[in-house]
């Protein structure tokens, strides 16, 4: 089985499974914070790029899920590495772990607990308390920030 790691699986694991892969934007997240690891496992890392088709796919299900606003660029592609390789997440991001169980994908956690349940998530206006269910870069009626909510779970639906 291919392991699809995140950068916050490197950043906790102490040695990789066999087969492990990860995504060009996480080399350089280990890069940026000059992990003194990656020049002992860069070697070893299995480094893809996901498929447009995928990248699409976990788009629109963060859109719907509402991880749009909490999913990194970097956290999406592999979350749609995972999608081309069929293999399984390891991560400890919870929102990478909420997508993945919405997209029907295997993931583990690497040194947390992992989620529960899937979360649907909303945006409340800072200033008037209205609630949307897309993200925007601020309020449509008063102009103020958006925060994600918690709306429910998938599961309770």
């Amino acid at each position: 089985m291919k392991h699809i790691l995140d950068t916050s699986a490197l950043f906790s694991m102490q040695d990789l499974p066999p087969e492990p892969m990860t995504t060009p934007g996480v080399i350089s997240e280990l890069r940026k914070y000059h992990d003194p690891r990656l020049r002992y496992w860069e070697d070893r890392l299995i480094v893809s790029e996901p498929s447009a088709a995928s990248m699409e796919r976990v788009r629109e299900a963060a859109a719907r899920t509402g991880d749009d606003a909490r999913l990194s660029p970097v956290d999406m592609e592999v979350l749609a590495l995972a999608m081309d390789q069929g293999g399984v997440i390891l991560t400890d991001d919870y929102s990478i772990q909420n997508l993945a169980r919405a997209l029907g994908l295997e993931y583990r956690p690497v040194g947390l607990k992992g989620i529960r349940e899937v979360i649907v998530w909303r945006y409340r206006c800072r200033g008037c308390g209205r609630t949307f269910d897309k993200n925007m870069p601020d309020c449509p009626i008063c102009g103020s920030a958006l925060r994600s909510v918690r709306s429910r779970s998938v599961e309770e639906r």
